[in-house]
């Protein structure tokens, strides 16, 4: 079963129903935020050529959407958009009228997810108005004045309207169009990204070898400091060369756990709503958990997206800087021939490692919101087919704390054999100095 949640599925069956009248079940103002969320994460996965740099960017305009689209009710939070780059003020709602903040968020979700998304199937986008026809319905019901309801609607659909015109002049707009560059002409040097052979992709060209260039949410994220890069250098004694040897010993010696890890993170656009929508999913997961006020589930979703969306964007940005190989074409050529990965090379280059930096990313977000200590089992893949191929099943995930999380994320990366520990090390401190300036904004007065 997909991850659209119980509630989203009563939704659907609801409206689809054609032989007898279905009770839907009341949602509360989070349960509306979550079914948004869990229906970003159903279009991610569902519309083909997506890819985790295209993803994060989606993520960032969807969650800021939802925090814009209600900020105004709220007086003790407010607006971030003049601290982000480029986007200016928002309209305002009017200040002698009154307005119903869950169907100003409906709205604008709805409309930032056909308009983000625009390339998905016509079904996907008949689930889209369904579900806000439904929320809708609930909670326009209980107005007694119809005015306050278009209003509402109009002005979510305002703020979803402004902020996808925005995201027009980013440099991602329909990246999906472009996911290969083959005019896009590789450096040729010692220790530079080759497409392998035992590869996630056919393609022989890196993916969105111009992410790198795009426009970060945040001012303060487009002048980060530039990680620093061990040396290439092929000699034993070399920290490079000692860095692959760590690849290959490990992958001798992986114990099952590790390949479970290894797989269970692989996020493969094909099979899942990509690694930036995993993260979003630990937003979903937090939230049913701790039942916020609906302002914060809006805040986190709006943190989470742009310190994802940041992190891809700069992640690429070096990673097309030092174009650096993997260890399957290191390992084999210096150390042993016959090396083959436990998971295959994604189609761009190793540093640093995009799994770690979005994992330091979101769990910086959600500790800064809610602690690190969590009781948190990520069920997102089970129920998927066993991979016979490496014989490993798909075994839910426990954690205890986000720090172990994002540990066990970058770390899946080694034990799969695409990343060394240093690409996973920076990673982890980049995506966590990226998120900081997230949190940093001022979100409350």
């Amino acid at each position: 079963m997909n991850r659209l949640s119980h509630i989203l599925i009563i939704v659907i069956i609801t409206i689809s129903s054609c032989s007898k009248k279905e009770e839907t079940k009341q949602l509360t103002e989070q349960e509306v935020a979550t079914a948004w969320a869990e229906m970003s994460l159903y279009i991610t996965q569902h519309t083909p050529a997506n890819t985790p740099t295209y993803a994060s960017r989606c993520f960032g305009y969807i969650g800021l959407t939802m925090y814009e689209s209600i900020v105004a009710g709220y007086p003790e939070n407010n607006s971030v958009v003049v601290e982000l780059n480029g986007l200016g003020k928002l309209s305002q709602p009017a200040v002698d009228k009154k307005y119903d903040w869950v169907l100003s968020l409906n709205a604008g979700q709805a409309q930032i997810l056909r308009s983000i998304y625009n390339q998905t199937s016509d079904k996907n986008k008949l689930k889209i108005d369904s579900l806000e026809n439904v929320i809708y319905g609930q909670f326009a019901e209980k107005i007694e004045d119809e005015a306050i309801a278009k209003r509402s609607v109009a002005y979510g659909k305002g703020i979803a309207d402004a902020i996808f015109e925005w995201s027009k002049t980013d440099g991602g707009h329909r990246g999906y169009l472009k996911n290969f560059d083959k005019e896009w002409e590789s450096p040729k040097r010692e220790g530079a990204w080759q497409p392998p052979l035992y590869a996630q992709s056919f393609s022989h060209h890196p993916l969105h070898p111009h992410w790198g260039e795009n426009r970060t949410f945040l001012k303060t994220n487009d002048s980060l400091e530039t990680p620093e890069m061990i040396p290439y250098n092929t000699s034993k004694s070399s920290d490079y060369y000692k860095e692959f040897l760590t690849v290959y010993e490990k992958d001798k010696v992986l114990t099952q756990a590790e390949k479970e890890a290894a797989i269970w993170w692989g996020d493969d656009p094909d099979e899942s709503s990509t690694p930036p929508g995993h993260s979003y999913f630990f937003a979903v997961q937090v939230l049913k958990a701790v039942n916020p006020p609906l302002i914060q589930c809006a805040e986190t979703y709006a943190r989470v997206g742009m310190a994802v969306a940041d992190a891809f964007r700069n992640c690429w940005k070096w990673k097309f800087m030092f174009f650096t190989e993997r260890p399957n074409t290191f390992i084999p050529k210096y150390i042993d021939q016959e090396f083959e990965s436990f998971w295959p090379d994604p189609p761009f280059p190793a540093f640093p490692s995009g799994h770690a930096i979005n994992a330091g990313a979101v769990s910086t977000v959600l500790t800064e919101m809610y602690g690190d200590e969590v009781s948190l089992i990520d069920s997102s893949h089970v129920g998927r087919r066993r991979d016979d191929f490496r014989e490993v099943d798909f075994v839910a995930r426990k954690f205890t704390s986000f720090t172990q999380m994002a540990n066990e994320i970058a770390d899946s990366r080694f034990y799969g054999g695409i990343h060394t520990p240093h690409d996973n090390r920076v990673g982890l401190e980049k995506g966590q100095e990226i998120a900081k300036n997230v949190n940093q904004l001022p979100w409350r007065k």
